[in-house]
């Protein structure tokens, strides 16, 4: 049985200045897709520049906590937050999701292409194998701050949580971060290691995502305040099953479409 080592949440702290880790991760995980999408570009993977992509990136991070935050209030605690409107912008207090994220980046991503005169599935697949490396780092934040921990367990690697109980957990941050994260990077920049159809890698995303995601969540302990909803499953899986539906559709019409014009 392992202990959770109960890190600091404060990274480095200087003065009155404290930076903590999980803002940090946010940092390093934009850093890490700058890197990436860099490295694609000089790889002549995408049309796009480096200044596209920092312009992209940049926006992607006010779609990231806009979203991310109106998707938390509206997915998870609508009735508090409709009571306690000015709380939605105390986003220091922690409630972030990653499905309101996602419509966050989307409409940014919208925005960009139509100001870049751009197709919107061709920015999205440049964008696609790049999110997941932001979404390791995420998860990983989550661990070190002990948080959205696991179901209880009995597998040789279940953690104890002391912040929570004494009961062993899986520690469902890991699993996240090994799947949503490195597993679809390496899927992604896999895939698109030679040309493909435009909007293929954004549906193998939907989908990469959506599958780990739902298989996960059976292993997180559901918000104590939703708990499991309709057939058992938890308000991550309802969320991730439209991703699923839609990466399929979206793959088959992309794949449909250039078949019909070749």
């Amino acid at each position: 049985m392992l202990i959770h080592p109960q890190f600091d949440p404060v990274a480095i702290q200087i003065g009155p200045l404290a930076i903590h880790w999980y803002g940090l991760m946010y940092l390093v995980g934009f850093g890490l897709v700058w890197l990436a999408g860099t490295a694609r570009i000089r790889a002549g993977y995408s049309l796009l520049t480096r200044k596209d992509l920092e312009d992209l990136i940049f926006y992607c991070v006010l779609g990231v906590v806009a979203g991310g935050r109106l998707g938390y209030t509206l997915f998870y605690q609508p009735a508090y937050y409709l009571s306690h409107p000015l709380e939605i912008l105390y986003v220091w207090q922690g409630g972030m999701s990653f499905h309101g994220g996602l419509i966050g980046v989307l409409a940014t991503i919208a925005l960009f292409a139509r100001n870049r005169q751009r197709r919107f599935l061709e920015v999205s697949d440049f964008l696609a194998p790049l999110i997941p490396l932001g979404l390791a780092v995420g998860r990983l934040g989550n661990f070190i701050n002990g948080e959205l921990w696991g179901r209880p367990s009995d597998v040789p690697w279940a953690m104890v949580f002391p912040q929570v109980d004494a009961t062993p957990r899986h520690p469902s941050q890991l699993y996240e971060m090994a799947l949503e994260g490195i597993a679809l990077f390496i899927l992604l920049w896999w895939f698109t290691r030679r040309p493909r159809i435009v909007g293929q890698t954004s549906a193998l995303f939907l989908i990469g995502y959506g599958f780990f995601r739902f298989m996960v969540e059976y292993t997180r302990e559901p918000d104590g305040y939703l708990g499991l909803l309709s057939a058992g499953l938890s308000m991550g899986q309802w969320l991730s099953l439209p991703m699923i539906i839609g990466g399929l559709a979206l793959f088959a019409f992309v794949s449909q479409r250039a078949k019909n014009n070749s």
